[in-house]
């Protein structure tokens, strides 16, 4: 007999003993593999297993991230932590209830339908008989595969997940101790690392006699271009490598275009074309209009917050590592490559960092701090500078996206054409045949990085929300890849959607101008998907979106909409906003319907957090350079939304605890950056397509 498939944490770990342990105290621990970065997934899967177990929430410990232990659940990336990792655990949870339920029968007498289970205690209905996963843990073997065959809980059963449980790992944050900043032990020095000015760049001198003798220093590594310092105490980690920049020289390549204008380099670059969606033919006949545009979209740093972070521990030939990776799996087998080290003599143990929703430089940082407890032989607390940040992380790829459509006489699209050009976007380590860490790449001999390459579709990359999400007869969608880049690039949130989505979105609103006909009203024209028409309906409603109202030169409003990878959550955004020295964001209303959610209030969060970080980037952010070296090390050079800028967001969410849960995190970028450039234009007929939206641009659009 075929049993159901598994879902895929699971059916790549099945061993349910690898996922449940009820343990002493009347405590229950659960393994995941998806970690905390800020997205309160800890606290979902916490809700997941009780309500599966029916335990108190309280008596639940996760364990995420941690090599030793935890499952290998890949990356926690592309809004999959429910997806994918909140539905292996569910699975996990059904089966290992079934078990105890099953044993407690056959200890009983009695039928499985005869039975409850209230609180981890698991008794015969209308009797005395009661038993416990506690007290059968011994008897109950879980060191099998999950079957598929237990049913999970219907949803009309929940009574722990679909609350809004409080987030469990705010209190440690917001008191001060829950970072890898804020570690400490015995014996530990802070180490600091001197990074390359540049990409490619050589170190050819440095004395470091000088560096040795200063107060604290313990040691001072070089091994190649590769340079750290180790000192008792972090100020005097920070003197010195002030000391050894000054004294550094390096030998630097103009390796930078020219230009930083998007529309001029990145077409100029070598590219591979292909189509990666087509639909039906593009007209030929019965096209009153056609109209094309081109939208373009800078290199994007993550600007943590919070420089990465990393402890080490080398100790009698086994290394630990703290980390805030979101792939301890992954990170944990590279830095074994590089140091020459068996994985097994490695451990990555996930902890709390300022977050980034991508690929920053916390897995590079982690392997800094690896080298560098290696060589002085003791723990060391590895910090990133904030120039380090900015300007060593990878970025998130500049884009240009050129679009067109025909419309017929009555207004409506009948073809609709999509090209991107664009850098791959994940460079993530583990991911490829190199060593994709910064530092193995600084020593000699050097690793070679993995060959670029990128995401390709259902999720995609460069492509991901390229294919519209509208019931257009025909389309075409192509992508030109430039696998090389001049800076770093690998995954930042939403990857290739947040420019897709922006274009798509803005381009959607052209059309309705083109045709006479308003925002909404367009779009609802050319969706047929109940789910999609109803978050636009809710957005426009909560937000008394009147047709026909226009801006009043000053003020407007604008609308986007996506799903985001068109497979998760379904997404409108409408913005509204006064134009005077500068584009500012007065009130922000969207409307999202991510299936079953599982914490609402964690949902709302997620939703608010992608718009506050899409109007930092859609207003704000730009990576720029000069011939050799990127310009952003500094809250100066590379601006980031201020507390004080921060809109009123309202968020709304269609309940659907019937359906699948859908991955969230990300799916507010696109239809933002769209919502306010479509705001713009309303408030001023100004369409600008190139990010960010700028006073700059905005005044070479009125000029």
């Amino acid at each position: 007999m075929s049993h159901p498939a598994l879902p895929r944490s699971l059916a790549a770990t099945p061993r349910l003993d690898r996922w449940v342990r009820f343990d002493d105290e009347l405590a229950v621990t659960v393994w995941s593999g998806k970690v905390e970065i800020g997205q309160g997934i800890a606290t979902a899967i916490a809700q997941i297993a009780a309500e599966e177990l029916d335990v108190d929430i309280r008596r639940v410990n996760v364990v995420a991230g941690d090599t030793t232990q935890s499952p290998d659940e890949g990356y926690t990336s592309g809004s999959q932590s429910i997806e994918i990792g909140g539905m292996a655990m569910r699975q996990a949870c059904a089966e290992v209830r079934a078990l105890f339920v099953a044993e407690a029968a056959r200890r009983f007498e009695v039928s499985v339908a005869a039975l409850r289970v209230c609180d981890g205690s698991i008794g015969v209905a209308g009797t005395d008989l009661a038993t416990s996963y506690w007290e059968l843990a011994a008897q109950v073997d879980l060191a099998r595969d999950a079957s598929g065959v237990a049913q999970p809980k219907a949803a009309a059963l929940h009574t722990v997940a679909g609350s809004s449980v409080q987030r469990r790992d705010l209190p440690a944050k917001l008191t001060g101790g829950a970072y890898v900043h804020d570690m400490a032990l015995p014996g530990m020095v802070h180490g600091r690392v001197l990074r390359p000015p540049s990409r490619g760049a050589r170190l050819e001198g440095l004395d470091t006699g000088t560096i040795r003798a200063m107060p604290g220093v313990v040691a001072v590594v070089v091994n190649g271009s590769f340079v750290g310092i180790c000192a008792e105490r972090e100020e005097q980690a920070i003197a010195a490598l002030k000391a050894a920049r000054a004294a550094a020289s390096w030998r630097e390549r103009r390796s930078l275009p020219q230009s930083t204008d998007v529309r001029d380099f990145l077409p100029a670059m070598r590219a591979e074309r292909t189509i990666v969606g087509r639909k039906g033919d593009l007209p030929v006949a019965g096209v009153a209009r056609r109209l094309a545009a081109r939208y373009s979209k800078p290199y994007l740093a993550h600007a943590s917050i919070g420089p990465s972070c990393a402890l080490a521990r080398m100790q009698d030939g086994h290394l630990t590592v703290w980390s805030h990776t979101q792939g301890p799996h992954r990170l944990r087998n590279q830095i074994a490559r590089a140091m020459a080290l068996r994985p097994a003599d490695v451990d990555v143990v996930h902890a709390d960092g300022a977050g980034c929703y991508g690929h920053n430089g916390a897995d590079d940082v982690a392997l800094d701090a690896a080298l560098l407890a290696q060589a002085c032989g003791r723990p060391v607390l590895m910090q990133w500078t904030r120039e380090d940040e900015l300007a060593s992380s990878p970025f998130g790829s500049a884009m240009l996206v050129d679009i067109s459509a025909s419309l017929d006489g009555d207004g409506e699209v009948i073809g609709w054409a999509h090209e991107i050009w664009s850098h791959p976007h994940s460079s993530r380590p583990g991911s490829g045949e190199g060593v994709d860490l910064l530092a193995a790449w600084d020593i000699d001999p050097p690793f070679a990085p993995s060959k670029p390459k990128d995401v390709p579709l259902p999720g995609g990359g460069a492509t991901r929300n390229a294919v519209p999400a509208y019931d257009f007869p025909a389309h075409e969608i192509a992508c030109n890849l430039v696998r090389e880049s001049p800076l770093r690039v690998s995954a930042l949130r939403s990857l290739g959607a947040y420019a897709n989505v922006f274009a798509i979105e803005s381009f959607i609103d052209e059309l309705a101008a083109a045709a006479n006909q308003d925002p909404v009203a367009f779009r609802l024209k050319h969706l047929r998907e109940p789910r999609a028409r109803a978050v636009i309906e809710t957005a426009a409603k909560a937000a008394a979106w009147t047709p026909g109202r226009q801006g009043d030169g000053i003020r407007g409003r604008g609308i986007g909409f996506a799903r985001y990878k068109n497979t998760s959550a379904w997404c409108a955004v409408i913005a509204e906003v006064a134009v005077g020295a500068r584009l500012e964001v007065q009130r922000v209303i969207a409307a999202v319907d991510a299936g079953e959610a599982i914490n609402p209030d964690a949902l709302v969060n997620q939703v608010e957090g992608g718009i506050i970080q899409a109007i930092s980037w859609t207003l704000k952010e730009q990576v720029l350079w000069d011939s050799t070296r990127v310009s952003a090390r500094s809250w100066d050079s590379y601006p980031i939304l201020r507390f004080d800028e921060v809109p009123d967001i309202a968020v709304t969410v269609v309940s659907r605890p019937d359906a699948p849960p859908l991955g969230v995190g990300e799916c507010a970028a696109g239809p933002t950056a769209a919502a306010l450039a479509n705001a713009l234009y309303d408030a001023m007929g100004l369409r600008v397509r190139d990010l960010p939206l700028t006073p700059e641009r905005i005044a070479r659009a009125m000029e």
